[in-house]
């Protein structure tokens, strides 16, 4: 590339390969969920808010080594964000779509006017065979050279999910002769102990199996050092993660870096992928993670914090030499008022307007988002890492039971926040992991007083990788840690 096809970028943005639906009839968002390296180009898809909308200019792109963007002849509009190699077919899948190696493109038509969340390996069948997951909880069987298409489950009826509740699954993977589903479903409700839906769960090829109740938004997994999954997702307390290995699930507990991602809309979309052989990145609750696929004894040592931000990551991945990044950036949603004299449609006489969708932010104006190129180490220049969490929230906290571990490494200053409602004094052991492997040692004792509060400094300088608290009798309890 020489300079006069050199694009003009602006801190990693080349503003040439922005994309943005239309203003009419509906306007939409235009989130990037999904992106792929292959056959010679950088393959994106865009998602709208909902299969209903417009989103006239949005679809399946493609970025040339020249740094051009073209849109392709199989492009459709929809709501998109998966993503697979199909190793055996050499195929990748995005989207509703099938790209072999030089380029050529299929649609799965009956898959087209779905919300397509994840694409995951066959457990039975894995030479002919894929299964996609929708938003809604729809589980299909895909053939992959005949691009037959199955309907396997609702899982919103399968696993129960409560009546009047929106399902919003996010993501899934296959291993270990399980396949694994996430639905983020989280909001107010459930943050007043009220479970809405959202969930990890797993089936066997046999029957369903709920992991955790509360919300989810992503699993993955590496079949090779270990064939470790890990699945990501949130409570009132803190970020999550699960980890499978030796043919169990671990659960720990990680910060939160922003109130931004509470909600079930706002999390879309926190993934885990391997952008550097054999390195994983994962982005949490607005924060990065390096992380290994290796997890020795079933131990999750290699976790480290990188950097804070603010930016909606629906997909990144590792194109010539870069990391990029998908993003949702200016999507406003949409509100059309229909008034009775402008519509055919039956509807009751008192009704003044029929309102399609609800426009949250008029002060947008075109809805656009765009990639940024960038290179690994670049994260180390956003945000210093920092958050607040813990593994107690008003919990009921059972005597000399130790808590779910919470990672400590890599944070500056850090507080702990003590304090429950028993009528009596409260001894909390702190215990501290600083090998990472589950080797437990105390750090010290805290007495809380009779319905009281305490907390403690830790000294400049100080870390382990893992901390954890046991209670000397049952109680409700509260254990926060602030790291800034």
């Amino acid at each position: 590339m020489n300079e006069e096809t050199k694009p003009f970028q602006i801190g990693g943005v080349i503003p040439s390969l922005n994309l943005q639906a239309s203003l009419t009839p509906v306007r939409t968002e235009c989130g990037i969920g999904a992106l792929m390296p292959w056959a010679n180009r950088l393959w994106l898809i865009t998602y709208v808010a909902h299969k209903a909308n417009s989103g006239r200019g949005t679809g399946l792109y493609q970025v040339d080594e020249n740094f051009q963007l073209s849109k392709h002849a199989e492009s459709v509009v929809g709501t998109y964000a998966n993503r697979l190699i199909h190793a055996p077919s050499n195929q990748m899948i995005i989207g509703p779509h099938i790209v072999d190696t030089e380029g050529n493109v299929r649609t799965i038509a009956p898959l087209v006017e779905h919300r397509l969340t994840a694409t995951m390996e066959h457990l039975f069948d894995p030479r002919n065979k894929v299964y996609f997951l929708t938003m809604e909880g729809d589980l299909f069987e895909v053939d992959v050279h005949t691009l037959d298409v199955t309907h396997l489950f609702d899982l919103v009826k399968e696993l129960d999910i409560p009546k009047g509740c929106q399902p919003h699954f996010k993501g899934g993977h296959a291993a270990n002769g399980r396949l694994v589903v996430a639905n983020n479903t989280y909001y107010e409700d459930d943050f007043k102990g009220n479970w809405t839906g959202g969930l990890l769960a797993e089936w066997d090829g046999k029957s369903w199996t709920v992991l955790e109740r509360t919300g989810f938004m992503d699993v993955w997994g590496r079949k090779s050092l270990g064939n470790t999954m890990y699945a990501i997702g949130w409570d009132r307390a803190s970020a999550i993660l699960k980890v499978f290995s030796h043919g169990e699930w671990s659960t720990y507990r990680v910060p939160k870096a922003s109130h931004t991602f509470e909600h079930y809309w706002q999390t879309e979309w926190t993934r885990l992928r391997e952008v550097e052989h054999e390195r994983i990145l994962m982005d949490c609750f607005g924060m990065f993670y390096e992380l290994s696929p290796v997890a020795y004894g079933g131990k999750v040592w290699g976790l480290r914090p990188i950097s804070t931000h603010l930016r909606v990551i629906p997909d990144f991945c590792t194109w010539r030499g870069c990391l990029v990044f998908g993003a949702n950036q200016v999507s406003p949603g949409t509100e059309l008022h229909w008034w009775k004299d402008d519509i055919s449609l039956e509807q009751d006489s008192s009704q003044e307007e029929l309102i399609y969708g609800i426009d949250n932010n008029n002060l947008a104006g075109e809805t656009q988002s765009n990639l940024w190129f960038g290179k690994i180490d670049d994260l180390w220049q956003f945000g210093k890492p920092k958050g607040w969490g813990g593994p107690w929230w008003e919990a009921n906290v059972q005597a000399n039971q130790p808590s779910t571990p919470y990672l400590m490494t890599g944070f500056d200053k850090k507080v702990l926040h003590l304090y429950h409602n028993s009528p009596e004094p409260v001894v909390v052991t702190v215990e501290v992991d600083v090998l990472g492997c589950g080797t437990w040692k105390s750090y010290t004792k805290i007495e809380i007083p009779a319905n009281g509060y305490v907390h403690h400094e830790f000294p400049s300088g100080f870390s382990a990788h893992w901390v954890r608290l046991v209670a000397d009798r049952d109680c409700t309890a509260t254990g926060y840690l602030y790291y800034t």
